[in-house]
């Protein structure tokens, strides 16, 4: 047989890749140490060690979204197949879900839930705001949902949901509880079992620092319960909590094959997962926190105004509100440009409204807030000359 196309000349020139100081919503930098650690030899998705490797991540997993849970595991998919998991195993036909809106996040389980043939409802909070536990309880009195869903890190529009007395407040209702911590673990306290909390997942590639493909999440004794009471079958078989769980080892059943994990991906997040135990929860939070309120102050001294309700501010993701006559785009290109840094733009509700800057992981330094303040005010000026913006550039 005669091959007559040749092969591409581009696959000929050697791979190159820029070191770019990520400073969006994610992903993040990844420490040194994860990457080593990626460089490991592959392995098998069965093989003994890939297995120990897969049973110390659910540790650090269950430390990390604080549960005894035996339902924690990670998919293979970014925090988007998290989202698709625990609305995939939790609905069927007909099923009410309640959908607590404060960004694209809210939108985006919103389609996915119609797709598993839920009945979606929707309760939606004020711009740069979150929902009150009076407006959660009226939607839930209203709707009478099987299922509750909430973003506690809204990356779109920089707000933090409150969770605390959600998970009882739905029981009281019959109704199970699912959390997106996609871009809020480790930039703010996330306690499952204390605060009932039925599904949840999170990112492996914001603070948690590691490749993104790989998604931790956990699901509680009642969902556990609710999954096994099912009409029908989970609708897509990469999705279903019992066969990936059966991988993972979670019910005391023989381990089976799945799926082929990537094991470099298993590295990273496992040794992701370990730089984040020892430097603790309360320690990890707090430097978020502390890192947010340097760079509030310096975008206020500097003139520009936040987007996000003071007592409903994310440590992690901020949102800058786009001054008058400034094009967004164009600052966020030169920041790159210039200085490899990124910065983005809004996303959803909030496209073309605001500037969106990332603190995660080990870009949540005083050092590297003070780095993409001054690109970010260079930025903006280099753009629109006659903005007048405080402070030193």
């Amino acid at each position: 047989m005669e091959y007559k196309v040749t092969p591409p000349a581009v696959l000929r020139e050697p791979l190159v890749v820029p070191n770019k100081l990520l400073m969006g919503p994610g992903p993040s930098n990844a420490p040194q140490r994860v990457l080593d650690a990626m460089a490991s030899p592959i392995l098998g998705h069965l093989h003994p060690e890939t297995l120990k490797i897969m049973d110390d991540i659910k540790e650090g997993v269950r430390y990390l979204f604080q549960t005894n849970n035996i339902a924690t595991f990670c998919l293979s998919a970014s925090g988007h197949g998290g989202m698709e998991a625990t609305l995939c195993n939790l609905l069927e036909d007909g099923d009410v879900i309640l959908i607590g809106h404060t960004g694209h996040w809210g939108d985006r389980a919103a389609d996915m839930a119609s797709r598993y043939g839920a009945d979606v409802r929707v309760v939606k909070s004020k711009a740069g705001k979150s929902l009150s536990l009076d407006e959660i309880r009226d939607g839930l009195q209203l709707h009478k949902p099987s299922v509750l869903f909430l973003t506690q890190g809204e990356s779109s529009t920089g707000v933090l949901q409150g969770l605390e007395g959600v998970g009882a407040l739905c029981h009281q209702h019959n109704c199970l509880l699912i959390v997106d911590t996609v871009a809020s673990l480790g930039g703010a306290p996330v306690f499952m079992d204390r605060w009932e909390i039925d599904a949840i997942y999170t990112g492996s590639q914001k603070v948690l620092g590691a490749p993104p493909g790989i998604t931790p999440m956990s699901f509680s004794h009642r969902a556990v319960e609710r999954f096994k009471s099912r009409n029908s079958k989970v609708k897509v078989y990469y999705w279903d909590m019992s066969l990936v769980g059966d991988y993972w080892g979670c019910f005391g059943r023989p381990r089976i094959y799945h799926h082929t994990i990537s094991s470099t991906l298993l590295y990273g997040l496992r040794e992701a997962i370990s730089m984040a135990c020892e430097e603790g929860l309360p320690a990890l939070i707090a430097r978020h926190q502390d890192c947010a309120k340097r760079l509030y102050r310096g975008l206020q001294d500097a003139g520009f105004e936040l987007y996000a309700d003071p007592k409903d501010r994310l440590s992690t993701v901020t949102t800058i509100k786009v001054p008058q006559g400034v094009d967004w785009l164009k600052a966020a290109q030169y920041a790159m440009k210039t200085y490899l840094v990124e910065i983005s733009g809004g996303l959803g509700p909030t496209a073309g409204q605001v500037f969106r800057i990332g603190l995660m992981g080990q870009n949540a330094t005083t050092e590297r807030v003070d780095r993409v303040l001054q690109v970010f005010k260079e930025a903006v000026a280099a753009v629109k000359p006659d903005y007048q913006v405080k402070g030193k550039m």
